[in-house]
């Protein structure tokens, strides 16, 4: 019987620096603009929200951005993390492909997210912030940035999702245990959320509602700043350890991918695997076949405008030019919480928007469906949100059987599923269904996009 087999690096081979691929990029991205004067944006203006180290990190356009210390050795704690050969997936396909994937489920939260989450504490220790606040959708990202403010010392508030709330009980029972506030958003906490309210009372909330929440609560008290779980230049640049360890996992194996797949909601998980094996290409190295995998129910890489748009429903944050089907968009309850968000990070965009990547998206029932193949051939049972990157690596493996070709494909599980048991059950009692976003409803949420 085959076996799967796993590669390791020691920890001396955690990154010592963060890839920026700004740097490579044979174009540069749109400058981020000013809500209010529609002007380039400049650092001071994010000083409300953010500490100077990392709004300088946003802003970079260096190569390699050293990683500190402290934050190397919290990360040592799950870091370097796995590199696996998916043999008793290929045997049940049949195919000759030759599937990999990097587990990212290994740390404490269970998802990539602490990657970035300890980076942006440590970061705003630093400068002398008490507080964080922050969004979730899941709540892979509210139980990563509690996690981190419990290491380094910070209050933590998370805006979680009123649809998310509902369904994840135990992913927000896990943010509670890390000693954070967990807020259903909309909320009557703030102003955005109470007009929210008003006008629909029984609103599920998004992603775009709940950072305009977290982001009103940073603005109005000194004490506090806010965290982003995904989307921002300097997230992406965290989540980079991933694909640099991925990159010495490979020639450990003696192998190199043809095929590189992530799930992209914002965009973390995807470009902390991708970006870097990208930028080996942008400098002359070989080329990759590099996919974005979104749900068909929030389908901003393929369906939505690559345009200037606000980050939040408030419109209160700066417009940047991305992947948006509106700020207003509102998606439907569906199991994948972490990629329910109306926009995609700005560096994933621009390289899909320059041909460099691909993207396709996903039915809900596909997903489910590859998760629970793989988690009976390999073990481990994917989050939601993983189960996409998995769906797409599966169909390219069907297709190397089809065709007899022998590919190796690389993808990201970007965390395991066991907080969320509920969307399984659902989906084993025949309960859900696929949601195809009507374009009408797009284009009307297109039609509200600010003018640049």
């Amino acid at each position: 019987m085959l076996e799967t087999v796993k590669y390791l690096l020691p920890e001396k081979d955690l990154p010592e620096t963060w890839y920026n691929i700004v740097a490579d990029l044979p174009a540069p991205p749109a400058p981020v603009i000013h809500p209010g004067t529609r002007q380039p944006l400049q650092p001071e203006d994010l000083q409300p929200l953010f500490p100077d180290a990392l709004i300088a990190q946003e802003m970079s356009a260096e190569r390699d951005i050293p990683i500190p210390g402290e934050v190397r050795r919290i990360l040592r704690q799950w870091r370097p993390s796995p590199l696996f050969r998916a043999r008793r997936l290929e045997q049940a396909l049949q195919t000759p492909a030759k599937i990999y994937y990097k587990y990212e489920g290994v740390s404490p939260a269970g998802s990539h997210k602490p990657n970035s989450a300890v980076a942006q504490a440590w970061y705003n220790k630093q400068a002398g912030v008490r507080r964080l606040s922050t969004e979730t959708g899941a709540g892979q990202w509210g139980s990563s940035l509690a996690l981190a403010c419990s290491f380094l010392g910070l209050e933590c508030e998370v805006f979680m999702v009123r649809v998310s709330y509902d369904q994840k009980p135990y992913r927000r029972a896990l943010i509670e245990a890390y000693g954070a506030k967990v807020v259903p958003s909309p909320s009557p906490q703030t102003d955005c959320g109470r007009a929210i309210l008003a006008s629909d009372p029984q609103c599920q909330g998004s992603l775009g509602i709940a950072i305009s929440e977290a982001v009103e609560v940073a603005a109005k008290n000194p004490d506090t700043k806010y965290a982003l779980g995904s989307v921002l230049n300097h997230v992406l640049l965290h989540q980079t350890v991933i694909g640099q360890e991925c990159l010495k996992q490979m020639e450990i194996a003696g192998d190199e991918p043809d095929i590189i797949i992530g799930c992209a909601g914002g965009g973390s998980n995807f470009a902390g695997l991708a970006f870097p094996f990208l930028g080996r290409t942008l400098r002359g190295g070989r080329d990759y076949r590099i996919i974005a995998v979104e749900p068909a129910a929030c389908p901003s890489l393929t369906r939505g405008k690559f345009a200037y748009d606000f980050g939040d429903t408030a419109q209160m944050t700066p417009l940047v030019k991305m992947h948006t089907l509106g700020s207003g968009f509102m998606p439907p309850g569906f199991h994948a919480g972490g990629l329910r968000y109306h926009g995609m990070a700005p560096l994933v965009s621009h390289v899909v928007n320059e041909g460099l990547v691909e993207a396709r998206n996903v039915q809900q029932l596909d997903c489910f469906a590859a998760g629970l193949l793989f988690a009976r051939n390999e073990g481990i049972l994917p989050a939601p949100e993983a189960t996409h990157a998995i769906a797409a690596a599966v169909a390219e493996a069907e297709i190397c059987r089809e065709e007899g070709q022998t590919r190796t494909i690389l993808f990201n599980l970007s965390g395991h599923g066991h907080f969320d048991m509920a969307a399984y059950t659902d989906y084993l009692a025949g309960k859900l269904q696929n949601y195809e976003y009507p374009d009408e409803e797009i284009a009307s949420a297109l039609s509200e996009l600010p003018t640049v």
